[in-house]
């Protein structure tokens, strides 16, 4: 039976290290309380995951071993992304995690002992409700996470499938980093409150620049612009796959340390790219609109438009990885000579002139390792930062980001020190148990 202690709000924000909710979350947590069908709208990076979880917890009944909350995101990362900080929480309750990727029988021996919270892409819960593995008829509250974009991605019959199920008498809270001005019929409400936060924004310090170069060395001036960022945060957005392994390819020819993504990746590559880039192992990022939201990756200083997006709305979201409150940051358009502006860019925009020649920068100062334990065998990021500093010889400033997934590990080290620290914990154990640690590939 799930139990919960006597936890409060400010319990919950110190377990996660805030100390104050911004004016949109205070405003959703009030009204999702009072209202039953609710909408927040709000830009990438805002906190609206907070936003939500917080009512998600707060409507909880202790000691009911049923699935309560079902929470609906149109990405895997973010999937993962949401489960981390409900879990950061601390509630005790049992969340769960579903999405395509993951083995469907680990699924369901999670569901052994029912979870409170199921977080899902629409496509597996589709699945998972088909097969009957859990009870949809006590879940009194639905999230629909980035709606917009679920949609956009089209999710709707698969979402149609979940909502069938469910019994209708659910409170429901949407998110959306866009107006939405018609509902699915697949809702079964067709009136909601809303709460819009999408013009008061702190304005952001964006400057955009244009490169311009002929079409056949096109790739090539891509990675002369973003050479000269000298290992600088960047993130190269991409329309099609295709162009993201195309740019990689160059980029992997010259050893120019990058990351990519898209969704032909299986996930466990997905994961370590993106650990790689949050851990400083990699300082590039080649992707599609699959990054341009709701993903956890820090702030970046260069966002570069190697292909443009067909609406104006993607290409804000793209945009919005940059300049977040009060930073400055850049984004730069790789113009063809056969391409234009799109219409939806009216801004004053700054021709940059690149060094004909390609001048790489050093490598990046961390380098991610591997190791084949994780939360599943009981290993924590305390363990492994106690291995790394007293069998690898490292000071705390040496080590970087520490992750740990169910069956495995990743830590950011200083690259300078890689070669002592793999010799120093060569056959060491975790928790005693004999683990592989290498560089991760």
């Amino acid at each position: 039976m799930q139990t919960t202690s006597n936890a409060t709000q400010a319990d919950y924000l110190k377990n996660i290290g805030i100390e104050t909710l911004n004016p949109m979350q205070l405003e959703t947590i009030a009204k999702a309380a009072t209202n039953p069908n609710l909408m927040l709208i709000a830009p990438t990076g805002t906190g609206k995951t907070l936003a939500f979880l917080l009512p998600v917890v707060q409507g909880m009944r202790p000691g009911k071993d049923e699935v309560q909350a079902l929470i609906i995101v149109p990405s895997r990362e973010l999937a993962l992304q949401i489960e981390q900080v409900f879990r950061s929480l601390k509630t005790n309750y049992k969340v769960c995690c579903f999405y395509g990727g993951h083995a469907m029988k680990i699924e369901e021996s999670s569901l052994s002992t029912s979870p409170a919270v199921i977080i899902g892409t629409p496509g597996r819960l589709a699945d998972h409700i088909t097969r009957k593995t859990f009870d949809t008829r006590t879940i009194r509250l639905v999230v629909l996470d980035e709606f917009d974009k679920t949609l956009q991605m089209g999710f709707e019959p698969q979402l149609a499938v979940v909502f069938k199920s469910l019994t209708g008498k659910q409170n429901h809270l949407l998110t959306s980093a866009t107006s939405m001005d018609a509902l699915p019929s697949f809702l079964p409400f067709s009136r909601l409150e809303r709460i819009s936060y999408l013009n008061d924004t702190v304005p952001t310090r964006l400057k955009l620049k244009s490169v311009h170069t002929p079409s056949t060395d096109k790739v090539e001036s891509l990675m002369r612009l973003v050479a000269g960022f000298n290992q600088e945060l960047c993130l190269v957005f991409c329309n099609h796959r295709e162009a993201v392994d195309r740019i990689s390819a160059l980029f992997t020819s010259h050893n120019f340390a990058h990351g990519i993504l898209h969704g032909a990746l299986e996930q466990i590559d997905r994961e370590k790219n993106l650990i790689k880039f949050r851990s400083g192992a990699c300082n590039v990022l080649i992707a599609t609109d699959l990054a341009s939201r709701g993903l956890d990756i820090p702030e970046i200083k260069h966002i570069v438009h190697y292909q443009f997006p067909q609406q104006r709305d993607a290409f804000i979201h793209r945009n919005g990885r940059t300049a977040r409150m009060h930073a400055e940051g850049q984004a730069y358009f790789v113009l063809a000579d056969d391409e234009v502006l799109p219409p939806y860019i009216d801004d004053d925009i700054t021709e940059v002139k690149l060094n004909p020649k390609l001048v790489l920068p050093a490598p990046p100062e961390f380098v991610c390792i591997y190791i084949s334990a994780g939360k599943k065998d009981k290993v924590s990021k305390g363990d492994i930062a106690g291995l790394l500093m007293k069998k690898g010889g490292l000071t705390p400033d040496q080590i970087g980001l520490i992750t740990t997934l169910d069956h495995a590990s990743y830590a950011g080290i200083q690259r300078t020190a890689l070669k002592q620290t793999l010799m120093g914990i060569k056959n060491e154990k975790l928790k005693k148990i004999k683990v592989k640690i290498e560089e991760a590939s």
